[in-house]
């Protein structure tokens, strides 16, 4: 799963990375690490679950469930990290240069994520362009896909 190939490598798997990435941060940073990264083909992040996440405190005190919204958000912003380091010519000096914007999202759920869930989210390019990219998304938990989104984002200009 990690190195071994060219263009194909774990990235720094601190917080660090995700950071200089992405703009949002607590509490609508939702991604944990980035887990591999393959130039051009896909990226593999991280978003652990937990119990004392505020939003369980409504949905739902007796099961509590992570609301679909931000399991989109989720894999919104592992789109926003796959779309950056793609456009990068050299992936360590990684900063939030560019900044994507939601456009369209097509999601299916299947299962939801609970507290204690580990979400991977991996994203794989359907179309990308200088100012557009079209990722396919699909989230899992225990190696059982849990939700998949078709999701399109548009570089501010």
């Amino acid at each position: 799963m990690f190195g071994g190939k060219e263009n194909k490598f774990m990235i720094n798997p601190g917080i660090g990375k995700v950071l200089n990435i992405l703009p949002q941060r607590y509490p609508f940073l939702f991604i944990d690490r980035i887990v591999e990264f393959e130039k051009g083909k896909k990226v593999v992040v991280l978003k652990n679950v937990t119990a004392n996440e505020s939003y369980f405190t409504g949905h739902f005190p007796q099961r509590p469930v992570m609301p679909g919204v931000l399991l989109i958000e989720t894999m919104v912003q592992a789109g926003m990290i796959f779309l950056s380091l793609n456009s990068l010519a050299d992936i360590k000096d990684a900063k939030s240069a560019d900044i994507y914007y939601l456009c369209s999202v097509k999601a299916r759920f299947l299962k939801p994520a609970a507290p204690g869930d580990q979400v991977f989210v991996e994203i794989a390019p359907v179309k990308t362009t200088k100012d557009l990219g079209i990722v396919k998304a699909v989230a899992m938990v225990d190696g059982k896909e849990i939700a998949r989104a078709e999701i399109a984002g548009a570089r501010q200009k």
